[in-house]
This record gives structure tokens, C-alpha cells and sequence, in this order.
């Protein structure tokens, strides 16, 4: 049985699988939630409408466990027919990705490395094989069609002395062939997240489409001389640049890297002609915060952008300004409503833009208008991970605590939404998820504080379930009404455990000055929420065990699983830190991206070193006791494996009971199917052994 209509914010996997369990002629027996179901989810990408709002592609994530992998297709879905059976539009060995419809909606242009390397592709839907738009000597990362489809803007990474392509493809492949391994180094990044530089840059480029999608030419860069990346590094995507709606220029966003790149955050807006020609202009000089996301309006005449006001500051609130191209002046909408936007769309007729921001522990989509500024909630409770907007149709991917992402078509003046895919429902038909409650309470300051908890999936009445104590990085971030492939608390409801999570201060979706409130208190205000948050949980879900828990958290919350170990060491039976910061002035000196512990510090650790020590966890190991798993991926720059082998050492050089798992080749996060089942399950059975019965504890 498929449910057609959803409230938002129902529990949709969960009714869908107690529906379908009912229905079937011999159901399976009700299990939770594993590990092994978490990895091999398919996942779903964002939605794009066709131009007539008439069909909609997608990205499937499907997981080659065989392979280590995961593997991604296109799928199409028809919107006019109610009962529209997903169709799959590429298949092939390599991953095909970021689908783009023609302008007539006869054709889907993507990325894929089906040619051996990663290039543009285009398949047209009345039938035929998929044809390589584009055959450059190097990777094509990322697109954009432009508006009449007689073009391509696209990035590359290149040498920015080289006259061409080819250049850059010949001296990568000397550098394959060189026997020596040392590399040279005059300026930071000397490494960024997870790659060692190597001297290349990301540059927007323009191409020139036939009639029938073929390139013609040789492509234009569009970065002329900027040294910049564009996009920029490591996330950065083609929401970074737009063509105007009569495709004649372009604008994108780029920090100037120079000799102040790991320690700037001053990205800016930048106009340049599609047909190059031109140095790209400057749009936004005068805010040496950061400028990004711009996009035309429908009309071309206003460009909506993101801007923070704060220089150095990189969870500052983003703001919507509006600036009119002919004149140059700039004014922000919504300025009173207290939340930072993610991302946005214009409406089609251009009166209003549709919004992406975290609100009280949901992520919700936001319609404000642009004559007044008024915000209206166009989603409830759930998390709203990406949108589009065609015509007076609006599709959402969207998800919450016990479902993962599907798509819908939001229903206009209704509380309900048409859900449009049903991904995983077979393999999960016989799940039942952990019921969750969000609460809040007084914290630090006496201000509202907002958590959650989840019970296990087999939780009965009178019962103490053990906890995990989960605590989310950032520190600017939100463990809220969200589906995540790493830090799930499902995983834990799965395996017997309750779970409890806490928005501390810090956390963004309460306000600015709640996310500004953790800078230079990192051990002080979201401590005190951590206690008091834990506190309130137990007195009001009585199911909760506090004699048995366990702490766990990664990045920031890996920071304050060492922190908590000397500062609230009669907390728990055990901690489980994953890539957590241990010293703060190896920190400041190791890290890559230094604006980061600047601010949150006070400034660079030989001017600040005492705000830096404030909240050092070295400073506090004397006091350390409880058994602790710390885990690490040798590829993370942001913290880096030295912070979890001094946690390490600190443990073992003092007796407590400890265990290092370490990932060679995983970064920030551990990503690859294999690692991911062996990094859930060593958590699980660090768990098992402290808070299980069995174990005597």
C-alpha cells in the first residue's frame, strides 16, 4: 500500500511500512533498523522540472557493496499521471549525475565518466543512445546549460599558466612520470580538506552549442585572471554560478586567494559576458564578508544573492539582498526574520523567492515576498534537503527522523503533499523505526533550549532503555528533524539503545545570536545545555536509563567528548570521539581552513593564546577516566590525525581503557560503503559492551 497524500511531518516510512506490513499476505516479522540498511539505502537526489513543470529528473545513489561504491543514475518521472512509474534514463558501469533539462524539454544534459573521464553528456528523450557533448584532456566538475541551449558554462581545474587544456593534461601527466615525490610550497593551502595542492585551480569556463548540442570552438575562461577557484573548494557546485535569463552574462561567486586564502572569507560576487572577452567585474567590493549564490530574476533586471556582514566569520547569518542590475543599489529583504538562508529559487513570476533555512530543529522552505519582505512557511516539521520551482509547481526532496529523502509536489494552500517516489519501501517493509519527541528546556542563561529523543524500535511500556548520548559537530549546526547516513540515530534505536540529542547554544534555526553565543565559549554555555538538556530528558521520558549512557560526537562533538572527559568525567560509562579537536594550539597551526579557530578563538593563537588554552582539552587530562573510542580519518585536514593521537596517547599513557580505529583512506567523514558498516558496528559494540546487560556493568 502507497500513501498518495502526507501531512507534513507525519513519520512516513513509518506509517508507510506498518501499512504495508498489515496489508501483506505474510509479513515478515517486525525488526529494527541495522547498520547494513543504513548503507545500502538508495538515496535521492534533488528534484528538476522540466521547463512545462510537466516531468521531473533525478539522481538515484544506488551501493555496489561488491564494488566499495556508490553508484548513481537518472531517473524521469512523469507528473501529469498519478500512477507514473518511475523511468530509468542512463545506465551505465560509471555514475551519471546532475541532470539539466534542454530549454524545449526534449533532452537531459548530465555529467559522466562513461568515456573514461568526466564529461557532459546529452540524451534525447524521444529514443537513442546518450551523445558526448563535451571531449576536453580533463575532468569537466561541474556545469550549466545555458537559457536558449546554445551553450555550456562549465569548471575545470586547470594550471593558470598554461595556454590551454592540453597544457595542463601533459604536465599532470610528467608529474605522474617523475620519480621524485617531493612537492613546494610559498603560500597556504598547502592542503584543503582532504587534497594535498598541486598547483591547479578551478576555472569557470564558457562553450558554444550547435543546434543539434554539439560543442564548437575551443572553450572561453570566464575567471580571466582572478587566482581563484571557481567554484569554490571543497563543496562548491554550480549553485556558485548563473547565466541571466537572455544568457548574455554570467555571474558567479570567488575569494581571491593570494597569500590570505586560509584565513579569508571574503568571497565576492563577480559579472562577466558569457563570450568572454572581459575581466569579470566585481558586483559586491564593498562587503569584505561573504557574497555568494547569486541568481537573476526572472526578468533580469534584480540579482538575489547571500551575504554575511561579519569578515572571518563563516557560520555568520546569510542574508537575502536584492540588488538592481542598473543602478548598482542593494537593499536586504527580510531583514527582521532572524534566520540564516541556505539556499534559495526565485519564483517564476518573480514576485517572491522560495527560501531554505534551518527553523527550531526542522529545515524548512520559506516563500518571502519581494515587495514587503513576508515570510510564509510553505513546509511544517521534517527537513526540506532541496527544491525546484516551475511554472506554479513546487517539488521538494524531503525527510525526517525515522524516513529518508523522497520527493513531493507541494500542494498550494494545503497542509499536505503529494509524495512522488517510494525508494526503499521493499527492503524496509518489515522495519519499524524509533518514535521521536522534540522538548525543550531551560539552559544556559535560563534560555530556551530545544533536544530530542528517540526511543528504540522495540520499546515497551515500563521499561529503562540505556542511552546514547549523541552531540552534533559544526559547532554551528543542528541535530534536528533530519535523515543523515552517519550520525543516524535510527542506527542506535535499531540496536536496543534510546537515543538524546541537544540543539546546544551554538546551534543554528533559534536566531543569530543563539549560533554567535558558542564563539569563544566552546566549553562553557553548550556544557552547561549538554547537562541540564540530559537532566531535563530523564525527568520527563522516564524510559531513559541515565545510570547507562554513553556520549558520543564527531568534529565539534568529538571536542566535546574530550572536554567532557575532564570537565564532566562522572558523566558516562563511555565516549565515542570521531575526528575531534584535542589541543587547540596544534589545532590552530595544523588545521587548514585558520579562519575558522581564529574566530572562534579570538584571533590567530600567538595573539590569543589564552582564549585559545580557555577551553583546552590537553590542559584537562589529569582529570580523564572514562573508557574512550577515538576514531580518525587520515585525509582529514580540517582536524588532523594528530589531535586523535594525543587524545590517544593521553588515555594510554594514563591507564583508561581505549581503542583508536583509524581510516587511511577516509577524510572529515567516513564514506566508503566497507568503512562506513565497519565504523557503525565498532561504535555499537564499543556501546554493547558498557550499557548491554551482558556485560556486567
Amino acid at each position: 500500500m502507497k500513501l498518495g497524500l502526507l501531512t507534513l511531518g507525519a513519520a512516513l516510512v513509518t506509517s508507510q511500512v506498518l501499512a504495508a506490513a498489515a496489508d501483506a499476505p505474510a509479513a515478515k516479522a517486525a525488526r529494527g533498523f541495522t547498520v547494513e540498511d543504513l548503507v545500502s539505502m538508495e538515496r535521492v537526489g534533488n528534484p528538476v522540472l522540466s521547463p512545462d513543470a510537466t516531468r521531473m529528473v533525478y539522481a538515484v545513489r544506488a551501493t555496489e557493496l561488491d564494488k566499495n561504491r556508490g553508484h548513481t543514475e537518472i531517473w524521469m518521472l512523469d507528473l501529469r499521471s498519478a500512477k507514473a512509474v518511475p523511468q530509468r534514463l542512463t545506465q551505465s558501469e560509471a555514475s551519471n549525475s546532475d541532470p539539466e533539462w534542454s530549454p524545449s524539454g526534449d533532452a537531459i544534459y548530465f555529467l559522466s565518466a562513461r568515456s573514461g573521464s568526466s564529461q557532459v553528456w546529452r540524451l534525447l528523450l524521444s529514443g537513442g543512445e546518450a551523445a558526448r557533448v563535451t571531449d576536453f584532456p580533463l575532468d569537466v566538475d561541474n556545469f550549466r546549460l545555458s537559457p536558449k541551449g546554445d551553450g555550456l558554462a562549465l569548471s575545470m581545474a586547470v594550471f593558470r599558466d598554461c595556454a590551454d587544456l592540453a597544457c595542463t593534461k601533459a604536465r599532470l601527466d610528467e608529474q605522474a612520470k617523475n620519480k621524485a615525490s617531493g612537492r613546494m610550497f610559498d603560500k597556504l593551502f598547502v592542503r584543503h580538506w582532504d587534497t594535498w595542492a598541486d598547483g591547479r585551480r578551478s576555472v569557470l569556463f564558457s562553450a558554444k552549442l550547435d543546434v543539434n548540442g554539439r560543442l564548437t570552438g575551443t572553450p572561453v575562461n570566464l575567471s580571466g585572471s582572478l587566482d581563484a577557484d571557481v567554484p569554490s573548494k571543497p563543496y562548491g557546485d554550480h549553485e556558485e554560478y548563473r547565466y541571466s535569463p537572455d544568457g548574455a552574462n554570467i555571474v558567479f561567486s570567488a575569494r581571491i586567494a593570494g597569500k590570505t586564502e586560509a584565513w579569508s572569507t571574503n568571497f565576492d560576487i563577480y559579472q562577466v559576458p558569457a563570450a568572454g572577452g572581459k575581466e569579470p567585474r566585481n558586483l559586491t567590493a564593498d562587503n569584505l564578508a561573504w557574497d555568494t549564490r547569486a541568481i537573476y530574476s526572472p526578468d533580469g533586471r534584480t540579482l538575489a544573492y547571500l551575504a554575511m556582514t561579519r569578515p572571518g566569520f563563516e557560520a555568520d547569518r546569510f542574508h537575502l539582498v536584492l540588488m538592481d542590475i542598473a543602478s548598482g543599489k542593494k537593499r536586504t529583504l527580510a531583514d527582521q526574520w532572524d534566520r540564516s538562508v541556505a539556499d534559495f529559487l526565485w519564483a517564476p513570476d518573480g514576485k517572491s523567492l522560495l527560501v531554505g533555512a534551518d527553523d527550531l530543529g526542522q529545515h524548512k522552505l520559506f516563500s518571502i515576498a519581494v515587495a514587503d519582505g513576508k515570510v510564509t512557511p510553505l513546509t511544517g516539521k521534517g527537513w526540506v534537503n532541496g527544491y525546484d520551482v516551475q511554472g506554479k509547481t513546487t517539488v521538494v526532496s524531503y525527510a525526517n527522523l525515522s524516513a529518508g529523502a523522497q520527493l513531493f509536489k507541494l500542494n498550494p494552500g494545503s497542509d499536505k503533499m503529494t509524495q512522488l517516489t517510494h525508494l526503499n519501501e521493499e527492503a524496509l517493509a518489515n522495519v519499524r523505526f524509533g518514535e521521536y519527541e522534540q522538548f525543550s528546556f531551560a539552559g544556559a542563561n535560563g534560555d530556551t533550549v530545544h533536544g530530542y529523543v528517540m526511543k528504540p524500535w522495540n520499546a515497551q511500556p515500563g521499561v529503562k532503555y540505556p542511552v546514547a548520548f549523541l552531540v552534533h559537530g559544526g559547532p554551528q549546526g543542528s541535530f534536528g528533524n533530519e535523515w543523515g547516513y552517519r550520525w543516524n540515530p535510527q542506527t542506535y534505536a535499531g540496536a536496543g539503545y534510546a537515543s538524546v540529542f541537544i540543539d546546544f547554544h551554538g546551534s543554528t534555526g533559534y536566531g543569530q545570536a543563539f549560533t554567535d553565543a558558542i564563539s569563544g565559549d566552546w566549553g562553557g554555555k553548550p556544557l552547561e545545555d549538554l547537562k541540564k538538556g540530559l537532566d531535563a530528558a530523564v525527568k520527563k521520558f522516564p524510559w531513559l536509563d541515565r545510570d547507562r549512557s554513553c556520549a558520543l560526537g564527531a568534529s565539534y562533538g568529538g571536542y566535546m567528548m574530550n572536554w567532557i572527559q575532564g570537565n564532566w568525567s562522572d558523566g558516562f560509562r563511555c565516549i565515542v570521539n570521531h575526528d575531534g579537536v584535542f589541543d587547540t594550539r596544534g589545532m590552530y597551526y595544523s588545521s587548514d581552513e585558520i579562519w575558522f579557530t581564529e574566530w572562534e578563538n579570538g584571533g590567530p593563537y600567538y595573539k590569543a593564546a589564552e582564549k585559545h588554552e580557555k577551553f583546552n582539552p590537553a590542559n584537562f587530562v589529569t582529570n580523564w577516566k572514562t573508557p574512550m573510542l577515538i576514531v580518525q580519518g587520515e585525509l582529514d585536514f580540517r582536524i588532523p590525525t594528530t589531535q586523535a593521537l594525543g587524545a590517544f596517547t593521553a588515555l594510554q599513557r594514563q591507564g583508561v581503557e581505549s581503542k583508536l580505529l583509524v581510516f587511511p583512506d577516509e577524510n572529515h567523514w567516513v564514506l566508503k560503503p566497507a568503512n562506513s558498516v565497519l565504523w557503525h558496528h565498532t561504535v555499537n559494540d564499543w556501546l554493547d559492551h558498557y550499557l548491554k546487560p551482558q556485560a556486567g556493568k
